[in-house]
Order: C-alpha cells, then sequence, then structure tokens
C-alpha cells in the first residue's frame, strides 16, 4: 500500500465505474487530492455540468475540470476518422474508440497543469479502454504514475461496485435494473452487458435502444437527406452550413427516426477476448454512406483500392488505441491527399434501417456518360479493347501454352 501523498488526477464520467474510484482513492492513498476530469464529447448536457460537478464532490473529489470538447472531437477525430473511412471488423464505427485518444489528451493536459503526480483511469482490465488511455497518457505525461483500480482492487463486477457506494452512502448514479454498460458521445451510443452477454439472445431494441427507432418503428414515408462535402469533410447538412458538432447532432436525430445504423457485433478486443456489444449510430453511419458514395465518383480505381487497405489499418490503429503515433500521423497524410478532390453532393433515402443512394454530384468527379455509356464515343475505340485484352492476357497464353504437349512456341 503506498502511503505517500499523491495528487491524482482522475478521467471521470460521472458513471458507476469513476464514482467507485473517488472514494476507493481516498482510501488507499490516505489524505491524496483527487482532480476529476471530463471531457465532453456529447455525453452530457450543459445543463448537467453542475449536476456532475456536485456528484464529484459529494463521491469526495477536490474538484471537477469539465472541458467542453464537442467541436474538437467532432473536426479533428470523428471526421479525420471518416475521411479515412475506417470501420473496424467491417461493422464497428468505432465510437467509443476514438473518444478515448481526447479525453485521455485532456487528462494529461489537466494533469500537468495541476502538478498532479499521477494519473487514474476507471477502465477494466477486460478491456480496450484501458489500453487507449494509458497509450496517450505515455505520449503526453511519460512521466506520471497510472493507477488503474480495476486491476488492483477487490471489486469484481458492478454489483459489488454497487453495494461499495451503498456501504459508504454515496450516491450511486444509476440502479442495477438500468446497469447497462454505457458510453455516449457525438459519434455513437454503445450498450454492452446484461442480457447482451449471451450472443444467442435478440437484442431488446424497445428497451436497449436510446438515440433510434428500432426498424419495424421508424416512419412508413422515407426521408431524404443531401449532404454536402469539401476535401472529404461534411460541411452542409439540407443546404445549411453547419459546425461539425451541430452537423453530428442533427444527423443523428435524422438517422436516428429512421433506425439506421444500428449494430448488433461480436468483436475482439485488443486484449483477445471476444464482447458482444450493440452500437447505435445513426449519423455516423448516414455520413459514411455518404462520403463512400462521393469517393466512388471521385477517386480513381488504384487509388481507391489502395485507400481500403489504409482504411482497414486506420481502423485498427484507432481500435487499439494508437492515434497518436507516427504510422497514425503517417496515414492521416496519405488520406488528406486522397480527400483534395472528394467534394461534392450526395443525396440518401433513409427507410427503416436502410441508408439508399439517391444521386451524387462533384466538379471532379471521373465518371463520363460518355465513356459509360453503350453509344462509342469520340475518347474510346472499342477496336483497342483487343490488344489490351491480348496484353493483358498475356501470363495466363503463357503459362496455359507452356502447360500444353506442345509447349511455348
Amino acid at each position: 500500500m503506498k502511503s505517500e501523498k499523491l495528487k491524482v488526477a482522475l478521467a471521470y464520467s460521472g458513471g458507476l465505474d469513476t464514482t467507485v474510484i473517488v472514494p476507493w482513492l481516498r482510501e488507499q492513498y490516505k489524505d491524496c487530492e483527487i482532480v476529476a476530469v471530463c471531457a465532453d464529447v456529447g455525453q452530457i448536457k450543459k445543463a448537467d455540468y453542475s449536476k456532475h460537478e456536485r456528484n464529484a464532490l459529494s463521491a469526495g473529489a477536490d474538484k471537477l475540470v469539465i472541458i467542453d470538447a464537442q467541436e474538437e472531437f467532432a473536426r479533428d477525430y470523428a471526421f479525420e476518422m471518416l475521411k479515412a473511412r475506417a470501420v473496424y471488423e467491417g461493422k464497428y464505427l468505432l465510437g467509443t474508440a476514438i473518444a478515448r485518444p481526447l479525453i485521455a489528451q485532456k487528462v494529461a493536459q489537466v494533469a500537468l497543469s495541476e502538478n498532479a503526480n499521477a494519473i487514474c483511469h476507471g477502465a477494466t482490465g477486460k478491456g480496450n479502454d484501458q489500453v487507449r488511455f494509458e497509450l496517450t497518457f505515455k505520449a503526453f505525461a511519460p512521466h506520471l504514475q497510472i493507477i488503474a483500480p480495476w486491476r488492483i482492487w477487490d471489486i469484481q463486477s458492478r454489483e459489488d461496485a454497487f453495494e461499495f457506494l451503498k456501504q459508504r452512502g454515496i450516491a450511486v448514479p444509476m440502479t442495477p435494473e438500468q446497469s447497462y454498460s454505457r458510453d455516449e458521445n457525438l459519434w455513437h451510443l454503445s450498450h454492452e452487458g446484461l442480457e447482451l452477454e449471451d450472443p444467442a439472445i435478440e437484442p431488446d431494441y424497445k428497451r436497449i435502444l436510446q438515440l433510434s427507432q428500432s426498424p419495424e418503428n421508424a416512419p412508413d414515408t422515407p426521408e431524404y437527406v443531401e449532404l454536402e462535402f469539401l476535401c472529404g469533410v461534411p460541411v452542409k447538412l439540407n443546404g445549411e452550413a453547419l459546425s461539425p458538432a451541430e452537423l453530428l447532432k442533427r444527423l443523428n436525430k435524422i438517422g436516428g427516426r429512421h433506425g439506421v445504423g444500428i449494430v448488433d457485433t461480436v468483436e475482439n478486443r485488443v486484449v483477445g477476448i471476444k464482447s458482444r456489444g450493440v452500437y447505435e449510430t445513426p449519423g455516423g453511419a448516414v455520413l459514411y454512406a455518404a462520403h463512400s458514395k462521393l469517393e466512388e465518383l471521385c477517386l480513381d480505381r488504384k487509388t481507391l483500392d489502395f485507400k481500403q487497405s489504409v482504411s482497414a489499418k486506420m481502423a485498427e490503429l484507432i481500435y487499439t488505441g494508437e492515434w497518436f503515433t507516427p504510422l497514425r500521423r503517417a496515414l492521416a497524410a496519405f488520406v488528406d491527399v486522397t480527400q483534395e478532390t472528394v467534394s461534392g453532393s450526395v443525396k440518401l433515402k433513409l427507410y427503416k434501417g436502410n441508408i439508399i443512394a439517391a444521386g451524387a454530384t462533384s466538379p471532379h468527379s471521373l465518371y463520363s456518360e460518355s465513356l459509360a455509356s453503350f453509344t462509342t464515343g469520340n475518347l474510346f475505340d472499342h477496336k483497342d479493347a483487343e490488344g489490351f485484352i491480348n496484353l493483358f492476357g498475356l501470363p495466363i497464353l503463357t503459362r496455359a501454352l507452356a502447360a500444353s504437349s506442345g509447349g511455348l512456341s
């Protein structure tokens, strides 16, 4: 047991785990000073800031620092990920993963400004977030001691955590009956735990969903949305210029109304465990669909093909918390070059969980109607195809001749 006095910067969400950590730190590290830090990436309303502070202080924190990082999160993280079109294991739009580096960076910055000598997070020993938080802490505050309570305390379950707070007379931020493990930000809302831990059970969307309607309860009339992009970044929604955060908020409402972007997936965690989650990403799913449609028009075949491998690698780096690394920055530089011509407008139709393309235009479109048409145009001579096929198929022809009885001639 450590006896020296510590000043700890705690990544504070206001949820069960970080609420438990505050009194636990008090008991384990006598006379320690606790600075709770909350980076708001869309998980709390401005009107609840004072409530958040009261909860932190009543749990035993000395102060709470709240940082409004919504615009920064949308602009520099979510939209950077969108340009790369990073998707983990083909389904997960990385809502939790993309927020963690920003949150951890803000906590580290506060730790340095407050002259703290330790930094603490509430991620579990089975989860991905411990990796994401600690890699960022090492990047920005490498000399600080890292405290990860879930790896050292005796609490083994959420039920234990409820009991821990109850015994100390500390208000619990939720009830056991509502204790899905949730993470919310501007980009998504995730749900884990309870019956979702059994992949054989169908999710009860009426009970689970908060941003979205289930597709069967969505309106019977489709809704069209139009998005305008500039260099791969969405700048207008239905003709109105909006800030990144505001655009996401509005698109979440529209997409959620039609039940789009709901994913039920079993993913492979960094630590090797498979976990199941239900993710709501209504606005993000719409943006990915629109961005993909625009890239179809604006990127040549080889660039688009290679970018898919970059997208997969970028998704892996985001998932594993390697945002502040040279490789991630290098890949981002490649992505930025590809996005120089990804500008234009995309129209989509949203209907009962479906996102349906309804047209796209771009001043940089590589699509040529005269080339694509069955009608012969000036840029294409059908007779040229014969020589192309002969050269393109020469390796196949050579191999076939070599394998035949007559051999090459």
